[in-house]
């Protein structure tokens, strides 16, 4: 690397530990006090939001092993957010259904997180929302081709 580089790679570490790990806990600390990781909550909010959707669905739909999956739905089976109820047609496929609970605490955590978003949007405008939501959106296009040639 050179020299002058140097400097403008500090500065991309300096913002990644002062403010990029802030973003993730700020996205994810809605769904703490239901003791949900972000990503948990965000499988209960697909299958609100969806009627027979599988355990092998939302690993296609993240591309993601089945196993992954499965340890995050475990935790939404024990802490009573989802059932899982078998296909009539073939009782190995079983759909995941969200419990009355579950559709309460995947209401309140999108409440929580929609009032902080909005705090942001009003904090930092739309126009640059919208500018780090295309950048966020490039770069990931960008690494995923270059590591896919690699």
């Amino acid at each position: 690397m050179a020299e002058q580089e140097q400097p403008l790679l500090d500065a991309f570490i300096d913002v990644y530990m002062s403010s990029l790990k802030y973003l993730d806990e700020f996205i994810s600390e809605p769904a703490k006090a239901f003791h949900l990781s972000f990503e948990q909550y965000l499988i209960l909010r697909e299958i609100t939001r969806h009627k027979n959707v599988t355990l092998m669905d939302i690993a296609s739909q993240r591309q993601v092993t089945r196993s992954a999956i499965s340890r995050q739905i475990r935790v939404l089976l024990r802490q009573g957010y989802l059932r899982q109820q078998p296909d009539e047609n073939d009782r190995r496929r079983l759909y995941l259904l969200a419990t009355p609970a579950g559709e309460q605490a995947e209401r309140l955590i999108r409440q929580r997180i929609d009032h902080r978003f909005q705090g942001w949007l009003d904090m930092y405008g739309e126009d640059q929302a919208q500018e780090l939501l295309n950048f966020i959106r490039n770069f990931s296009q960008v690494t995923r081709l270059k590591n896919r040639d690699n």
